[in-house]
């Protein structure tokens, strides 16, 4: 039987790249897998749909799905992580705690950025900071087609060119939420520090009081190949969950790295 030919959309991490690299296949299925940057990557698969199959922001995903989504996601989540260490804030803001958030202005790449929905959503359950109290500045377009913010939200998009970051260190935001840390900006900036700084003790603290590790991508297949082949779903999370079995078996051998302690215990 010829096998269906779909295209695949993901980043190579230790769990997915021998299926990126094609050593483990997805039974009844030739994958062609293009490897992108995440923001290219969202970018290309909303605006037109390019990819049959395709890992997406979580907060892309809930975006789509509360305007009628044309795809499904299937149970295979290729980035987690934790997101209090991307927390932010200029030193001369006044913030000293989460709650000193509470009508502050707030930098983030995009309202359904993953990181920052996911820490509105801490500081509001956790320390009582209502999101509407926020003032959010943007610096990149939304991936999620005609999306309009509700009247009570306080966001504008900064003009084409600027940073929230470079804001942050000229003190004209108080605080950021950013997907990813420059540790220069964090470590030899003067004026700029962490909410959290003792970030790891309060992500462990976390998970041990909610057992949530945090999903920041999920991986989606388009309804049209799901209505005509839904076996698909199953042969794509078989293969996804066996390349993680080999990835982390790949990686638990410790003469895979030059550093001095990996992997020791």
């Amino acid at each position: 039987m010829e096998r269906l030919r779909l295209t695949l959309s993901c980043n190579e991490y230790d769990r997915t790249r021998f299926l990126v690299d094609g050593r483990v296949q997805a039974e009844g299925i030739d994958l062609n897998v293009v490897s992108l940057p995440s923001e290219e990557r969202h970018r290309r698969f909303s605006r037109d749909l390019e990819f049959d199959t395709c890992e997406l922001q979580m907060g892309v995903f809930l975006g789509w799905m509360g305007r009628g989504a044309p795809f499904t996601a299937i149970p295979v989540f290729p980035h987690r992580k934790f997101c209090h260490g991307n927390v932010l804030l200029n030193s001369a803001s006044g913030i000293h705690r989460p709650e000193d958030l509470a009508g502050k202005i707030i930098g983030m790449r995009a309202h359904f950025n993953p990181v920052s929905l996911w820490m509105r959503g801490v500081l509001q359950d956790e320390y009582g900071v209502a999101a509407r109290s926020l003032k959010i500045r943007t610096n990149q377009q939304e991936q999620v087609p005609g999306w309009q913010p509700p009247d009570w939200m306080k966001i504008e998009r900064l003009p084409k060119g600027q940073k929230v970051e470079d804001g942050l260190t000229r003190g004209e935001i108080d605080a950021c939420m950013l997907p990813e840390i420059n540790p220069k900006l964090v470590h030899h900036t003067l004026g700029v520090q962490r909410l959290w700084p003792n970030f790891r003790e309060v992500e462990k603290a976390y998970y041990l009081c909610t057992k949530i590790f945090p999903i920041r991508h999920v991986v989606v297949v388009k309804n049209s190949i799901l209505e005509r082949h839904p076996w698909v779903a199953r042969s794509l999370v078989e293969a996804f969950t066996k390349a993680k079995e080999i990835g982390i078996k790949h990686v638990s051998d410790t003469r895979r790295s030059f550093l001095a302690w990996y992997g020791a215990r």
